[in-house]
């Protein structure tokens, strides 16, 4: 059975923050609160972690797997930011954006997208999130938390452990999340490209 965890919206408190982050290290898998609905997350250097995202989410290959950054100076390490990108970026985060980037060799291969070369990052505004990514030291591998029955993010921490009791270790209650998705904005290119409009204004990054 999962472990409920219930952290304050707007202030996590410390302690349970960081037992969240022990397990994470310990191979966890967690379903948590963003600034767009619930996601999963566990450690970057869990294989197994993400292939029970895989499972739960029945992805493909072809899925952009997320690295949820504490800030930008840690999102730079991941991903080649040209000045246009970099300018843009910057002044548009934290906030609900999720952008696909060239990786660098800072990045396992097997979270690189095999053709593309990419990976999608963001800077989430939700203050567990932040929390969790900031005790972490690392970025944390994220995907939304969509069933495949699913249109949108759970939004509740109890029907997350209703649904996945078995199939996470941790869920993280916070009242109700709003299932805002992210605006994804793509920039394998050198002009970007928005793949999707979100709950982030998109205007700066359009022609």
């Amino acid at each position: 059975m999962a472990l409920f965890l219930d952290i304050h919206p707007q202030n996590p408190q410390p302690r349970t923050v960081r037992q969240v982050v022990d397990a994470l290290r310990d191979g966890a898998l967690i379903a948590y609160p963003t600034s767009s609905g619930f996601a999963l997350g566990c450690a970057l250097g869990n294989a197994e972690g993400k292939e029970r995202m895989v499972r739960i989410r029945h992805l493909d290959a072809k899925h952009d797997f997320t690295l949820v950054c504490e800030d930008f100076a840690q999102l730079g390490q991941l991903v080649q930011l040209n000045n246009a990108a970099f300018r843009a970026i910057k002044a548009s985060t934290p906030g609900p954006y999720t952008f696909i980037l060239p990786a660098t060799a800072e990045v396992p291969r097997k979270l690189v997208h095999p053709k593309k070369k990419t990976v999608g990052v963001r800077l989430d505004d939700h203050p567990i999130a932040r929390a969790i990514v900031a005790e972490l030291g690392e970025p944390l591998l994220s995907t939304s938390l969509i069933l495949p029955d699913q249109d949108e993010p759970f939004t509740y921490g109890w029907a997350v452990k209703d649904a996945l009791d078995h199939e996470v270790d941790i869920v993280i209650d916070a009242d109700e999340v709003e299932p805002r998705p992210t605006s994804v904005i793509d920039y394998t290119d050198a002009a970007p490209t928005v793949l999707r409009v979100g709950a982030g204004d998109v205007a700066r990054f359009e022609g």
